[in-house]
């Protein structure tokens, strides 16, 4: 019989990626967080602006709590990714409600939100780094 030594991968993360991952995982806690609070607060600003794309104000508080659930899930390491598809999802009806009124410059920020959110955990998750591999040359 013989055995042949397979290549062990590393299944920890390097120490800087882990760190620069959180770091870019910032950005869209950031803009969460704070969307959350106008929602929260009825910052008034905010409140008209909710009431041009077509929102009642009775559904601030509900979107609010759906934010922070969703960014609670994308902050803990278990159950990150299904953070990230609800963030995902909830950020998508922000660039669907922009992309219905016709104007191209809103739908920027949710969709860079999402897509940095997806960076931060791709680079903090072994997991989807090897469901997502990055290839080298076609």
């Amino acid at each position: 019989m013989s055995s042949v030594a397979a290549p062990v991968r590393e299944t920890t993360p390097k120490r800087w990626m882990l760190w620069i991952s959180w770091a870019v995982s910032l950005w869209p806690t950031f803009v969460v967080v704070s969307s959350a609070t106008w929602k929260l607060t009825r910052n008034p600003w905010y409140v008209g602006e909710f009431a041009r794309i077509g929102w009642p104000e009775s559904a601030l508080p509900l979107l609010a709590f759906l934010q922070l659930g969703s960014l609670v899930l994308y902050l803990i390491p278990r159950t990150a990714v299904l953070g990230a598809i609800l963030l995902t999802g909830y950020l998508g009806g922000a660039v669907a409600t922009y992309v219905r009124m016709g104007e191209p410059y809103p739908v920027l920020v949710p969709l860079s939100t999402s897509m940095i959110a997806w960076l931060g955990l791709y680079l903090r998750d072994e997991r989807l780094r090897s469901l997502l591999p990055l290839r080298r040359g076609a």
